[in-house]
């Protein structure tokens, strides 16, 4: 029997003998060495030379492994969770941006001269008196699925093994997806112009057959309206009318659009989804176009404080500053040496706007509604919060929208004149039975969950108080939640009275703009203009949604705009139905190594960006 002490020994002993073997793998190995030694032999000393052969153990030097080389990859701030990113169901520029990344469209618009272009289709041409539409649709895009598992980007193919390419049929399905009232999409109205599509999506009738979409054959949609609108390529490009992949959805359900199982054709696809944390995006191989696609992986997170995205920003953890500097720092970073090299301010197609709840006492007296309007100081406001070279608006639409008024100073002059806005405001709710905010019940004023749009509320809440002697209560929730509350669905006892809100052109023409937002049938309605009843079921038309509907029917360009000029005058005068507050400008902190451009109509192309790899490495390691 082994002594234990030498036993241990032993172990350690052979513990060491594997570790080396695993570690080293030593070899034995015979060599030959010449040795000169120094001997005395009789009484002399003696040099002699001899060749010594012995066993060595030879420790292999393991080849050197190279580094696998990064990704290009661009870091970037959501700055909220998606609330969808199911094309039908998107509504919020957050949802649409992703969406832009994952699918693509019939058409597109260029990111310099906001014109239509191809994306799907090769090209499109309509019936003489426009409203027949016909798109030629190219035949190369697969649709792909990617396996976060294994990082593997898969074309999907079908039975026979044969790839699955977006079609026609899929166009098709898409947009009578959207308009079908189980899919509960909040948008489907953008699509109202195609024949058929209201009907079908308000339950009028449950027949998909007579929307007005057909695919003619594999790759040519055609698309019937009930009316003409030379606009209607524009509307082409929206997500709504996206191809998605019905098998996909037919076999996840609500769960198609994550990691894993969603089904995209677009630049990128989806790595990962993190809710309410991060998103990552990586290249898809099988895109078309994916040689041009410089930009390998985007890590997208999900930061809602501007002040903690800055910060990010300046310690080079992100390459954007979206959705904008903080307002508090526009100062600093205009006299900052390499951040003011970084900012870019320039006009946008963007209108930021509170919107009242019409049928909320007491809100649904339009004399209240024009004085909370007419008391809010625009320009102070962008002088002393925003900070960002935003314009005062007086009416909806900004310029660069076909039929806009902006700037009129004949419409809402009160908007622009602060000093007659406040005494307009004390008369009008002295008028409605207010006279110094007297009696007057302290009302909600609700925004999304935003440094920003707090600092906003404040300062315009503070307007209300002094000019109006009123009592405002100021509360926010997250994105998604805050869209679900200011939906026109929602009980009238649990909307604030009041909401903050932007608007970004879809296509630039008025239809997507007074007619799609705020006509009480065939729009959004997030007002509850006109509403029948406290749940806004149904709506009694006015003057002002008789002129859009006419404008959107009308051929001749000088008659449309003047038809859409009178809208806009009624909506903001005599109904007072919202308050515009600025025209937007892009406010931008960009890295120097990003080369980029900028989308007015849609989500950013983050496929035609480029990042110069090797300054954004030295700067970040």
């Amino acid at each position: 029997m082994l002594n234990k002490k030498w036993s241990i020994a032993l172990v350690v002993a052979v513990i060491g003998s594997i570790l080396l073997s695993a570690c080293a793998q030593p070899t034995p190995e015979v060599i030959e060495r010449e040795v000169t030694r120094v001997v005395e032999r009789e009484g002399e000393t003696v040099i002699e030379t001899a060749i010594v052969t012995e066993v060595v153990e030879v420790t292999a030097e393991p080849e050197p492994v190279e580094e696998p080389e990064q990704p290009v990859t661009m870091h970037w701030n959501l700055s909220t969770e998606p609330p969808q990113v199911d094309p039908a169901l998107s509504t919020d520029t957050t949802s649409v941006l992703v969406d832009e990344q994952l699918f693509l469209g019939l058409t597109d618009f260029d990111d310099e001269t906001n014109e239509v272009i191809p994306e799907l289709a090769t090209e499109w041409e309509s019936n003489e008196d426009g409203t027949v539409w016909t798109f030629y649709m190219r035949d190369d895009v697969p649709w792909v699925r990617h396996d976060p598992a294994t990082g593997e980007t898969e074309v999907v193919t079908d039975e026979d093994g044969n790839p699955v390419m977006v079609n026609a049929h899929q166009v098709e399905y898409a947009v009578k997806r959207t308009l079908n009232p189980a899919t509960g999409s909040d948008y489907a109205y953008v699509l109202y112009i195609i024949e058929g599509a209201m009907d079908y999506n308000t339950g009028e009738t449950d027949d998909p057959e007579t929307v007005g979409v057909t695919a003619v054959d594999d790759y040519t949609v055609e698309f019937t309206l009930r009316q003409p609108a030379g606009y209607f390529p524009g509307i082409a490009s929206m997500w709504v009318a996206r191809p998605v992949y019905e098998p996909v959805i037919e076999e996840w359900g609500a769960r198609w659009i994550e990691p894993g199982f969603i089904v995209t054709n677009g630049p990128y696809v989806l790595d990962e989804w993190a809710h309410q944390d991060s998103m990552t995006f990586v290249k898809n191989p099988h895109f078309y176009n994916a040689d041009s696609v410089q930009i390998e992986r985007i890590e997208a997170i999900m930061v809602t404080e501007a002040s903690t995205a800055m910060a990010l920003y300046e310690n080079n953890e992100l390459d954007n500053a979206y959705p904008g500097p903080p307002l508090e720092e526009m100062d600093r970073i205009r006299e900052d040496p390499e951040l003011s090299e970084q900012l870019t301010i320039a006009p946008d197609l963007c209108t930021y706007y509170y919107g009242f709840t019409n049928n909320k006492p007491p809100f649904d007296d339009p004399l209240v509604r024009k004085a909370f309007s007419a008391a809010i100081n625009r320009v102070s406001l962008i002088e002393n919060v925003t900070k960002g070279g935003q314009l005062p608006a007086n009416t909806f639409a900004p310029e660069g929208i076909f039929g806009n008024v902006a700037s009129d100073s004949d419409i809402a002059p009160w908007a622009l004149d602060a000093e007659m806005g406040a005494e307009m405001a004390q008369e009008w709710l002295a008028e409605a039975g207010y006279p110094d905010g007297e009696g007057f019940p302290t009302i909600t004023l609700m925004h999304n969950t935003s440094e920003g749009h707090r600092a906003i509320a404040e300062a315009i809440g503070s307007m209300w108080s002094s000019t109006l002697g009123v009592d405002i209560e100021i509360q926010n929730q997250e994105w998604g939640v805050y869209l679900d509350t200011i939906n026109k669905t929602t009980p009238l006892a649990e909307m604030p009275h009041v909401w903050r809100l932007g608007w970004c052109a879809d296509y630039a023409d008025q239809n997507n703009w007074v007619h799609e937002v705020f006509n009480c049938e065939e729009g959004a309605n997030r007002l509850r203009r006109n509403c029948v009843d406290e749940t806004c079921s149904a709506c009694e038309p006015s003057e002002f949604d008789e002129l859009t509907a006419q404008a959107g029917r009308e051929t001749d360009p000088d008659v449309r705009a003047e038809l859409y000029r009178e809208a806009e005058r009624i909506l903001v005068e005599e109904e007072a139905a919202y308050a515009p507050i600025y025209y937007y400008t892009v406010v931008d902190l960009t890295k120097p190594w990003v080369n980029r451009t900028y989308q007015a109509l849609a989500g950013e192309h983050w496929d035609k960006w480029t990042i110069d790899w090797e300054a954004k490495l030295e700067a970040t390691q």
